[in-house]
C-alpha cells in the first residue's frame, strides 16, 4: 500500500510541476539574403563572435530549408504551408494570405502570448495589409521588402515610403539595423508576465548596402575591395544585433526559457548593389559578395545554395547543443511551436509542415516524407526524397531534369537522371502531385 500510495504522490507531484511550467518565449530571427558561407561557424570571412558562440549553444539544423525568396519563406513560416498553396513564389507587395488565414502569431495569440513583428513584412505592402491583421500586436518596420539603410525607402514606385509602426507610415533617423534592434530591446523591455513571440525578420542582409562607418572600421584588412568591405560590415552588424538581444534576454532573466532560432529567407545573392530602383543613399557599387559555399546556386535557385541555410534553434531549459542533419522546412516551425504551446485548432489548417518537437526535445527520429521546393514562379521545382533531389527547370521541349543524391553528391555535381531512370520517374510523378494541390488558398 505504501508503495502505491508513493508512487500516487510522485505522479501528483510531477502534474503540479507540468502544471506550472512556463510556455517559452519565442524570438525567431530571419536575416535576408544571408548565405550558408557567409556565417563564422561555416568559415565566413567576416566574423560572427555572437553567432558562432550561438551555435556552439545550439541546436544546429544542417540541412534546414526555406524558399529560394523571401517573400514565399515568410508566408511558409506564418501558415506551416508551402508558400505555393497561396500562390505565392515571389516577392510580393500584394496582400499574400486571406484575411483569416490562421497565421502563426494568431495561434500564439490564442495562448495568451504578447506578439510582435519588427523588421520586413513583405506579405502586403499597404498598412490594412500589413501585420497588425494577422495576429501580431505590435508591428514596426518596413512593409515592403529591403529598404535604404540610412532614408529606409523601398524601391521607386506607390509603396516607397515603407517605414511604420503600427500601420501609421514615419520618419525616423538611423541606420535601418539600428532602428530594428533598439526596436526589439525596448519592446523586449516592456513585457510583462505573458509569453511572448518576437519575430524579427531584419533587412540584413539585402540590398542596397550602406554601412556605417564604425563597422566598416572593424572589417578585417584581408578584406579589401570596397563592396565585400561593404558586405563583411553588414554581415558584422547583424551579427552584434543578434548578440545585443540574447544579452538583452539574458538581463531581464528570460533567457533560459526562450525559445531562440536563427536563420535565413533564402540563400546568399551576388547580384549589383545599386543598380534596382531604390532611392539615391549613397550605396556603394559593385556585385555582393555573398557566400554559399560549399553549395551549388545562389538566392533564387532551387539547388542547395538557394535554399539550404545556416540554422541554429536553442532553449538553454530543453535543447541539448547538438548538430542535427533531419531535413527540415520553414513551414515546420508553426506546427512544432503549436505543439509545444498546445495549440490544436478547430479546423484543418492543412499544414505540409510537421511537428519537430520531439526530435528537438528528444532526438527520436520523424516520420519520412518528401520536401518540396517551388521556385519563382515555378520555372524550377525541386523535390527531396530521402537522399534523392530531382530538379525539374523550364516547361515543353526546353523542361530539363535532372536527379542527384544528396548524401553522396551534396553539391549536386553529377546528374544520375539517365543512370536511375526509374527513380527519376517515380520522383517526378510525385512532384507533379504536389504541384496539383498548389493556388488552393490564393488571395481572391
Amino acid at each position: 500500500m505504501k508503495f502505491y500510495t508513493g508512487c500516487l504522490f510522485l505522479f501528483a507531484l510531477q502534474f503540479l510541476w507540468a502544471q506550472d511550467e512556463q510556455p517559452p518565449n519565442i524570438v525567431f530571427i530571419i536575416a535576408d539574403d544571408l548565405g550558408w558561407g557567409d556565417v563564422g561557424f561555416h568559415g565566413g570571412n567576416a566574423p560572427t563572435p555572437h553567432l558562432d558562440r550561438l551555435a556552439k549553444e545550439s541546436i544546429e539544423l544542417t540541412e534546414h530549408y526555406v524558399a529560394p525568396v523571401c517573400s514565399p519563406t515568410r508566408v511558409g513560416l506564418l501558415t506551416g504551408r508551402y508558400w505555393s498553396r497561396f500562390g505565392v513564389t515571389t516577392p510580393t507587395n500584394t496582400r499574400a494570405l486571406p484575411y483569416d488565414t490562421v497565421t502563426l502569431a494568431k495561434a500564439l495569440k490564442s495562448k495568451g502570448y504578447d506578439t510582435a513583428l519588427i523588421g520586413k513584412w513583405h506579405l502586403g505592402s499597404k498598412p490594412e495589409w500589413g501585420p497588425n491583421h494577422f495576429g501580431f500586436d505590435h508591428s514596426y518596420g518596413s512593409l515592403a521588402g529591403g529598404v535604404t539603410s540610412w532614408s529606409h525607402r523601398y524601391k521607386v514606385g506607390p509603396f516607397t515610403h515603407t517605414w511604420h509602426r503600427n500601420e501609421e507610415l514615419i520618419e525616423e533617423e538611423g541606420h535601418v539595423t539600428d532602428l530594428l534592434t533598439n526596436e526589439a530591446l525596448e519592446w523586449i523591455a516592456g513585457r510583462s508576465e505573458k509569453p511572448f513571440f518576437l519575430y524579427m525578420p531584419y533587412t540584413a542582409i539585402h540590398l542596397p548596402i550602406n554601412e556605417p562607418q564604425e563597422w566598416l572600421d572593424k572589417v578585417p584588412e584581408s578584406i579589401s575591395s570596397e563592396i565585400a568591405r561593404q558586405y563583411a560590415a553588414c554581415v558584422m552588424h547583424l551579427d552584434d544585433s543578434v548578440g545585443r538581444i540574447l544579452a538583452a534576454l539574458e538581463e531581464h532573466g528570460i533567457r533560459e526559457n526562450t525559445l531562440f532560432v536563427f536563420t535565413s529567407d533564402n540563400g546568399g545573392s551576388t547580384t549589383t548593389n545599386n543598380t534596382q530602383p531604390y532611392p539615391p543613399d549613397d550605396s556603394p557599387p559593385g556585385h555582393l559578395t555573398a557566400s554559399n559555399a560549399p553549395f551549388r546556386g545562389q538566392k533564387g535557385s532551387v539547388y542547395e545554395g538557394g535554399t539550404r541555410v545556416p540554422t541554429l534553434i536553442s532553449w538553454p531549459d530543453k535543447f541539448t547543443p547538438r548538430k542535427e542533419s533531419t531535413p527540415a522546412v520553414i513551414i515546420d516551425w508553426m506546427p512544432t511551436f503549436c505543439q509545444l504551446v498546445g495549440y490544436s485548432s478547430v479546423k484543418d489548417l492543412k499544414w505540409d509542415g510537421v511537428d519537430l518537437s520531439e526530435l528537438l526535445l528528444k532526438q527520436k527520429s520523424i516520420p519520412d516524407r518528401s520536401i518540396y521546393i517551388p521556385g519563382p514562379h515555378w520555372r524550377a521545382i525541386s523535390l527531396r526524397k530521402g537522399d534523392w533531389k530531382v530538379v525539374v527547370s523550364g516547361e515543353g521541349e526546353e523542361q530539363s531534369k535532372e536527379l542527384f543524391n544528396l548524401v553522396k553528391d551534396p553539391l549536386e555535381k553529377l546528374d544520375l537522371a539517365d543512370r536511375e531512370l526509374a527513380r527519376l520517374i517515380d520522383m517526378v510523378s510525385e512532384l507533379e502531385d504536389f504541384r496539383r494541390r498548389d493556388n488552393d488558398s490564393v488571395v481572391n
